[in-house]
Order: structure tokens, then sequence, then C-alpha cells
């Protein structure tokens, strides 16, 4: 199994870090698909023309600081079966983003972008995997978990009714799509029609083995985040100013989440789900209610910032918190949820797309799963073996928020369906807090996408721990993804992960704390996915940096020891 990314400082000793900002020699026009492996350099910049699909058997290599850069319809897709590698660091992020944000930047350094209200300026990457998914659209889908269960990816459009390139989902939980990390995202998406739009990161059908890592969105027209099904897991993730969902998990997603921040606000003066932000975590179980696999998760330390709109409760603003629908069951653990527009939580109970919500065809009720345990599992189409398909939960409940802070949500409704639900009941050990549970957070003057809607941007923040949020009455576990740390929120009361790699930073949005930032590095051994860490892997990893075969342990040969030694030089984990 491959070693999915745990955290530990990234030192610069024993290693060179690729800067960004250096002269480009070279603009690449990407016009074609990706037949065969590549490696995109830090060099050159590129830029996409039309949709661009990797295709099956293929690895798309990207260089620590590569700039991809491209126009309207320029968009990304890595197909099942292919590989996407996009390893920046730090000091070098990956960074997608379109022509125009480019122009803003000063010789060419993105740490001197301008943000700017816009997004539609590029598509997205789309990755493709063959993780199991809940779909009732395709007719030949059936509704207990099946190998052969394919969806269309949203936002994609078939060449042909053969076309194979734009379909995920399948039989493997485990599927190996690659490696992301330190990839910022900028002003993408597109508007296809209704409902079907692409998003800055889409996943459908991604597998566990994939790592997505030190992720961020800034500015896109639709969702920020959005997973249909499979088991990825997403650590540091970073979601600003989207015209949706912040995160929006669907068809029956089985995974983790850690360290989360989440800023509403706008990235077009639009309506909301175009422009303007709606719900900041949006969870449907399936897109109908009794299949299965169903949607079943936990999310550690979230911080969430809402949009509290301009008005005395908050009710011109962002939607809700959480909004849940079709049977999702989500835990969410040492977490922060302040300035909500509307509810905590949202009972939708049906997402708009055909399903039947909650209780459907003898599922467990709305009301049971708050006080169902976690290993209780629907005997409603359910797989042979549940215990293979629900691994995310270990404890507790199947649906819970707990040991989380909550601060000026001021919506009249704000806690109703919470507290039908007990979430501030004693025991669950959460916060009504008076004081502000970050750092520091400044907001500009109100701005009016439309008539009835409000937004009050949030134009900088310290989103460090503060009062009720510097200590947890609980510790995450340890259990290979999720780091056990004792404190609420994505940011403990000293380290800020997003100095250096972020949009957020380069904006002037993130304040960094007094003596620095804390500089969050990624682990990832098996880097070409074949279930063991070797000479493959360095091979690997020195051909996407440009570098030559080098005994880096001095024993002549060229091997495991030495992928140990370059991982070890740079801070990371073998």
């Amino acid at each position: 199994m491959k070693s999915n990314s745990i955290s530990c400082l990234l030192l610069a000793s024993g290693a060179t870090l690729l800067n960004i900002g250096s002269a480009h020699a070279a603009e690449i026009l990407v016009t074609n698909n990706i037949a065969t492996s590549t490696t995109w350099v830090s060099t050159n910049t590129y830029n996409l023309i039309g949709q661009v699909y990797v295709q099956p058997g293929v690895t798309l290599t990207i260089q620590p600081g590569t700039v991809i850069a491209s126009e309207v319809g320029g968009s990304l897709a890595v197909t099942r079966g292919a590989r996407i590698n996009a390893v920046g660091t730090n000091e070098s992020p990956i960074i997608f983003t379109s022509k125009a944000d480019v122009a803003t930047w000063t010789n060419g350094d993105p740490r001197t972008g301008t943000w700017r209200p816009e997004c539609n300026e590029w598509g997205n990457l789309t990755i493709m995997g063959r993780g199991y998914i809940s779909e009732n659209a395709v007719a030949a889908n059936t509704a207990s978990p099946n190998a052969n269960n394919i969806a269309t990816m949203e936002g994609l459009t078939a060449s042909s009714p053969t076309d194979t390139k734009v379909l995920y989902g399948g039989g493997n939980d485990e599927d190996d799509s690659g490696s992301l990390a330190f990839c910022s995202f900028r002003y993408g998406g597109k508007v296809i029609g209704l409902n079907n739009e692409l998003n800055g990161l889409s996943l459908g059908g991604v597998g566990r083995e994939t790592i997505i890592d030190h992720m961020e969105i800034m500015n896109n027209v639709d969702d920020g985040i959005e997973i249909w099904g499979g088991a990825v897991n997403l650590k540091y993730i970073s979601i600003w100013n989207v015209g949706d969902d912040s995160l929006d998990i669907d068809q029956g997603w089985r995974g983790k989440v850690q360290f989360g921040l989440i800023v509403q606000g706008y990235s077009a003066l639009a309506a909301q789900g175009s422009g303007t932000g709606d719900n900041c975590i949006e969870m449907d179980g399936a897109e109908q209610s009794d299949y299965q696999p169903v949607t079943t998760g936990v999310m550690y330390n979230m911080t969430v910032i809402g949009n509290p709109g301009s008005n005395a409760t908050g009710s011109n603003g962002g939607d809700h918190g959480t909004a849940w629908r079709d049977n999702a069951r989500m835990q969410i653990r040492q977490s922060i949820f302040m300035d909500l527009g509307e509810k905590l939580v949202a009972l939708d109970n049906i997402d708009g797309d055909g399903g039947s919500g909650y209780g459907f065809n003898g599922t467990t009720s709305w009301i049971n799963l708050w006080t169902t345990p976690f290993s209780t599992t629907s005997t409603v189409n359910a797989p042979a073996v549940p215990s293979n398909f629900y691994q995310a939960q270990t404890s507790g409940k199947l649906n819970e928020i707990k040991d989380t802070v909550f601060f000026n949500n001021i919506n009249t409704a704000a806690y109703t369906e919470a507290d039908a639900r007990g979430v501030r009941t004693k025991g669950q050990n959460n916060v009504t807090a008076t004081t502000l549970p970050i750092a520091a957070i400044t907001r500009g003057p109100v701005v009016n996408p439309t008539i009835t809607l409000a937004v009050k941007p949030v134009i900088s923040i310290d989103p460090r721990a503060a009062n009720d949020s510097v200590n947890a009455v609980s510790t995450s576990p340890n259990d290979g993804f999720f780091e056990p740390v004792s404190y609420r929120g994505a940011f403990s009361s000293t380290g800020n992960w997003l100095c250096g790699w972020t949009a957020a930073d380069a904006f002037g949005m993130n304040v960094a704390p007094p003596g620095g930032c804390v500089i969050v590095g990624v682990c990832i051994g098996d880097v070409d996915g074949n279930g063991t860490v070797g000479a493959s892997d360095l091979a690997e990893l020195l051909s996407a940096w440009g570098t030559s075969d080098i005994d880096l342990d001095g024993d002549g040969v060229t091997g495991a020891a030495d992928l140990a030694a370059m991982l070890g030089n740079w801070g990371l984990c073998n």
C-alpha cells in the first residue's frame, strides 16, 4: 500500500529547492491528448488548448515550480488507468491558473499576483479512477456495489457514444491515480449546462492509493473540490471564494479529510452556485439514496468560515455550514464553524437530481443516524462484506459533530436542526464560543453580487487556533493517515501551513504569524504506485526534478537506499 502523506518539517538541507518566478524559456501549447508518458518541466509554461486528456496507461509528471497557464477552454483530465504525479514543494508549488492571472505577476513571480473577482478563465483538473460509485443515471448500473457501475464525469463531453475517456467508476477502491502535493488552482471553471460544470478540482471514483495533499482552490465558478464516489483521502486543503459549494461530496465517497480551510466569498458578481458561495460542505449519500456504497466519511480539523451577509440575521449571505442529503453519513470532529450565513446543520434531504432522501426503502432515518453506532451498516442493497467498503469511520455514531467550536453564527435558525440532533448537548464536547476561535480576521466592505445577496469578503486572516480552539478535548487518531493533534480547526496556535505556496499568501490574504511559518512537507514513498519503495521511485523523482541518477549514499548502487537518503535530506518520509 502506498504510504499516504504524513506531515513532517520540510528541510532544505541536502537538496536544492526549485524556485518559481525565474524566467521561463518557452510557452508550450498543449493541443493534443497525452498518449505517452511525459514530463512537464519548470523552465517552461504550459498552455492547455481545449480539453486535454491523459490517456490510460500514461503518466504525466509535472516538476515542482511548473506553471500551467491557460485560456478559456483549456482544461486537463486524467482518465481511468492514467496517472498524474504533480508533486510540488512549499518553495516551488505547481500552479494551474489563467493567462489573465499571470498578467498580474511582476517579472513572472506568482508571489506578486493580485486577487480579482473573476473565474471561468480556464477549465480545471479532473481525475477519474476505478473506485466504487453509486450512480443511478446509467441504466445498466445496479443498486448494490458493482465493479461495472460507471458514470460520465460532470463537465466533460463525450466525443461519441463509445467514448470511454469521460467515464469514472469501477471496482477498485485502492486505485492509484498518482500523487498531487503543493498545487494551487486559480480562476478556473466552466459552465456547460445546469448541474454540468467544471469544479476547481474534480475527483470521480478516485481510489485511496491516490495522494491529494496541500491543495488550494482560489476562485472558481462552481464548487471548490467535488468528489464522486471512490475512497480518496484529502489533507491540507484550502478553498477560497468559490461560486458554489466549497467542498461537495457525492455518490458514495468513503474517505477521510484532515486540515481543511474553507473561506466563503465570491468569485464573480453572480448568483449562488454561479459565482457566489452556497454551502460550505455539501454531502450527498448517493444519487438514489438506497444505493450502496453510501457516502460515509470522517473529517478532522476543519476551519470553516462562512459568509454572514450584511443584515442582523445573516439571511442574505452564504448558505449552510453543512448540508446533508440522500443518506450521507459523516463525522466531523475537532473543527471550527464560524460566521455561517444560515444553518450549522441543514437537512436538505434530497439533492434535486432524483434521489429520495433519508429513510427511503427501509434505510436508516435521518434522526436515527445521529444515534446509530458507526459499525451499523444498512442491509438494503448491501455489499457481501460491508467492512471492505466502510473503513473510514472507526468509532462514534454514523452522523456526528463533536469537539468543535461554533462562533458568530447569527442566523435565527443557525442551531435549530443541530440542537434537535443533540449536537450542542453535554457529552459532545462542543463549544458555542463568545471569543474569536482564530487569531485574526478582517473583512472588507459589503459587496452585492445580486440584489438579494451580500458578501462581506475576507481580505485577511491569521487562521491559527485561538481561545477555545487551542486545546481540543480529544486527540485525532494516529492511523497512518490522520495526524494525532489535540487542537480544534485546521491550524495549531503556532503553525500556519498556508505560507509560501498559496495564492492566499501571494495575494496578501494570509497573515504570517510572528516568527514566521511552520512549513509542513509531504511524505510520499511509493512514487510510481507499484506497491514497493525502490529504485524506480528514485528514478521517477529524479526525472521529475530534472536530475540524473546519482548514488546518494555512496554505496556504488542506485536503489532504495538512495531514495531513503533523498527523502531524509528533504525532511520527507520513506
